[in-house]
């Protein structure tokens, strides 16, 4: 009987470290994820963009295999590369990063550039995009996602560097998970809002077609502001990550800028009272966008300008490349 309770004793405490090592792990991928909120506000914004022109009935599904996509980014190439490099070559982080926060920058130049050349897609109506074509969107939106998610990634893994391998390994799967729930399922409700107002509209009651005709009315001006916040993001987020690892250890060959940058932040914070984190952030926020569009506008120019450069955007396909309306099945369209 006593080896009994002495085993029920043991099972018990077991139990309770289980319990405490959870809360634990909980605790720290709850402040993993709050460091990396910045990068999924940026995430949030530019992935509706891809879905601009999209047939209704498609968005969803779309929305899903990119969420999907996400997360094998993290799972199956971000978090092991991630967890063996900062064990066995950390001075090899930086170096990626920025490759990544280039690739970024380009995205977002281009976009401009797209914009300012006249070469950006002309407005069409929601239909149904070719099979081929829409492959070609969502690759796009995965490979966008595969340089934010590095970016969370990083920075959650920073915020557990203390940590064992194992709860690492727990938490930063924690992380993963919540972060593309929480992006896509905004992503979702954003694409989504129309078809709801549309449904509002349709209802007995003035007041939710008063709702209705609101939402329908404001989602066009909304997307049109998203894609504006998704372009300066990109720009934003690559020059940041350009910024905080150009000269980080392992890139010593050149002197960091960032240095520089977190000093004028430093006054800015001590001469500027009660508003002074606020202008400090601004601050870092337009010297991180102005390193994006210099470097985006460099690779801009090597892509589309010389001679063995890229032509045109995979995406721009994906926008006009579509099966004529005649032949596309009846459904719900924008």
């Amino acid at each position: 009987m006593g080896g009994l309770m002495g085993l029920l004793d043991d099972i018990a405490a077991l139990a309770k470290l289980a319990a405490a090592s959870i809360d634990d792990v909980g605790a720290a991928a709850g402040k993993a994820t709050a460091k990396a909120a910045g990068v999924v506000v940026d995430d949030t914004a530019v992935t509706p963009q891809y879905l601009q022109s999209v047939a209704a009935k498609r968005e969803l599904p779309i929305v899903k295999k990119i969420a999907i996509g996400s997360i094998r980014n993290k799972l199956l190439f971000i978090l092991p590369a991630a967890l063996i490099l900062s064990q066995w070559l950390p001075a090899a982080l930086p170096i990626i990063l920025m490759i990544g926060g280039t690739y970024l920058a380009f995205e977002g130049a281009e976009k401009i550039w797209h914009k300012v050349s006249g070469h950006h897609d002309a407005e069409v109506p929601a239909t149904e995009v070719s099979p081929e074509a829409e492959k070609m969107l969502i690759g796009g939106a995965i490979r966008t996602d595969l340089i934010l998610s590095a970016e969370i990634m990083v920075i959650a893994l920073a915020e557990v560097a203390d940590e064992g391998f194992w709860s690492r390994l727990t938490i930063l799967v924690v992380v993963a998970f919540v972060i593309t729930i929480i992006v896509y399922g905004i992503v979702a409700a954003i694409v989504k809002m129309d078809d709801v107002g549309l449904r509002l509209a349709q209802r007995q009651s003035p007041a939710a077609q008063g709702v209705g005709r609101g939402l329908v009315a404001a989602m066009p001006r909304v997307l049109t502001v998203i894609s504006v916040v998704g372009t300066v993001a990109m720009l934003w987020v690559g020059g940041h990550i350009l910024l905080v690892n150009l000269g980080a250890d392992g890139t010593g060959w050149i002197p960091a800028p960032y240095e520089w940058v977190h000093h004028l932040e430093e006054e800015i914070l001590h001469g500027a009272g009660v508003f002074g984190g606020f202008l400090a952030w601004c601050f870092n926020t337009l010297c991180s966008a102005v390193v994006g569009l210099v470097v985006g506008a460099v690779v801009v120019a090597v892509m589309h300008l010389l001679p063995f450069g890229k032509k045109d955007d995979p995406r721009t396909h994906a926008h006009v490349e579509r099966v004529p309306a005649a032949e596309t099945p009846t459904g719900e369209d924008h």
